[in-house]
């Protein structure tokens, strides 16, 4: 019983057994199927047939398209960016213009705000205007504080050639040679020691060395070494302006000397150093030297038909002495910096900026003037209009004699050796008085 209650419970569970495997075969099936209906919906060519490779293929072309599409757009891109960096580069340009040029203008404003300031400091404290007649208002200008920074090989210099912080200075070329060599040996015989011969060739140099002259040669620029190679006489007296200006920097008082002057005297005996600026004068008498009041007469006007005007021949900028002063400096700035702009000849500029007063768009120069004595310090038309045919005056021996109105400059110069040197007394007769 027993046996046979056994064999029937085994029997019993493997029936259910090889139900549950008959249950997922019927599964597997029709998963199978299932899953053979979708391939067939998506891919209904197959997977591996000639519409596929095409489909791979297509898709390869594509991919290698947008590559050559995107070496394109690179080359593009580069271009574009490089017209981008060069539309940059002009604005930064004028952006960096834009900056030196406010910064120029601030440096202006604060030097017209220090020259204010120093002088208020010039006037000094306020002080009582004594009685009638004592009351002076002669008034000169401080020096500057020396800056060496400026130009430490011109500052070493200049502490062995200068005397008593003064200095007459010479700009010269090779086009001058001959007047040179008789000014240097007229400054020789005089035994002035304070004489400097700034080269603005190398000529110069050999030529100065060659005559045991102290010479300066300045560093190279393009904008003064082009016209002092190969430059006139006008050219280069127009450099002065700007050589000039480190000198006074430095804290020394310029004497400037054009080529054509012969040295009889020592000048700086002769200085009054009460002004910024002393200067010969172009004038041939006390009217046209000092200044004279000259009416203009208008007849149109009637009753106020006389205008009374103030008139002065112009000083020469050929010879002048020059303070170290703030005035001083600021009127080789305003000469050099018209004449550069302009291109007018430097003597006119140089009077426009001492003579013009300040009126509405312009401040005219602070600078205090004086003119040098006519027969002391004489000019070629006083000279050979006057001085030679009067029997007084050709006793007088002039400290300088310059040779500005005639083109004929070393013949003269060497007459004018002759007599007042040699005592030749015929030696000025054989000249016209003008230039003819």
């Amino acid at each position: 019983m027993l046996a046979t209650g056994v064999s029937s419970a085994m029997a019993g569970r493997r029936d259910r057994i090889q139900q549950h495997r008959g249950y997922r075969i019927t599964i597997a099936i029709v998963v199978g199927i299932l899953i053979g209906c979708v391939c067939a919906f998506v891919f209904p060519n197959g997977f591996f047939n000639s519409g596929s490779s095409l489909l791979v293929n297509e898709r390869l072309s594509k991919s290698n398209s947008k590559v050559g599409l995107a070496s394109c757009e690179s080359s593009e891109r580069v271009k574009m960016l490089k017209s981008e960096f060069s539309v940059v580069s002009v604005k930064n340009a004028e952006l960096k213009k834009q900056v030196k040029e406010l910064t120029e203008k601030v440096r202006l404003a604060e030097q017209e705000t220090e020259n204010a300031r120093n002088q208020v400091l010039v006037l000094g404290s306020q002080i009582k205007a004594g009685p009638f007649g004592t009351v002076k208002s002669l008034r000169t200008n401080p020096t500057v504080v020396p800056d060496e920074s400026v130009n430490p090989r011109l500052a070493k210099l200049l502490e062995k050639v200068a005397v008593s912080k003064e200095i007459i200075v010479v700009l010269a070329n090779s086009n001058v040679k001959p007047m040179l060599e008789v000014q240097i040996t007229s400054v020789k015989r005089v035994g002035i020691q304070n004489y400097l011969i700034v080269a603005l060739d190398d000529s110069i140099v050999d030529f100065c060395k060659s005559k045991e002259v102290a010479y300066y040669k300045r560093d190279p620029d393009k904008a003064v070494d082009m016209v002092g190679k190969s430059g006139g006489n006008h050219a280069v007296s127009r450099l002065k302006f700007r050589v000039l200006r480190e000198f006074l920097q430095l804290g020394y008082g310029v004497l400037l000397s054009d080529v054509d002057i012969v040295f009889l005297q020592n000048p700086f005996g002769h200085l009054y150093r009460d002004s910024d600026v002393e200067s010969m004068s172009d004038g041939h008498d006390n009217n046209t030297a000092y200044g004279f009041n000259h009416v203009f007469d208008d007849p149109s006007m009637g009753w106020s038909r006389s205008a009374h005007t103030m008139r002065i021949w112009v000083f020469n900028s050929g010879f002048f002495y020059l303070r170290p002063t703030l005035p001083s400096i600021d009127l080789l700035d305003r000469v050099a910096d018209t004449i550069s702009k302009t291109g007018e000849w430097d003597q006119a500029v140089f009077n426009e900026q001492l003579f013009y007063p300040s009126h509405p768009g312009y401040t005219g120069l602070h600078a205090s003037k004086r003119v040098m004595d006519m027969y002391e310090f004489m000019n070629s038309k006083v000279l050979f209009k006057t001085v030679r045919k009067n029997e007084e005056l050709k006793k007088l021996k002039p400290v300088i004699v310059h040779l500005n109105y005639h083109p004929d400059k070393l013949e003269r110069m060497q007459a004018v050796v002759e007599f007042y040197v040699d005592g030749k007394q015929d030696a000025l007769d054989s000249f016209p008085d003008g230039s003819f």
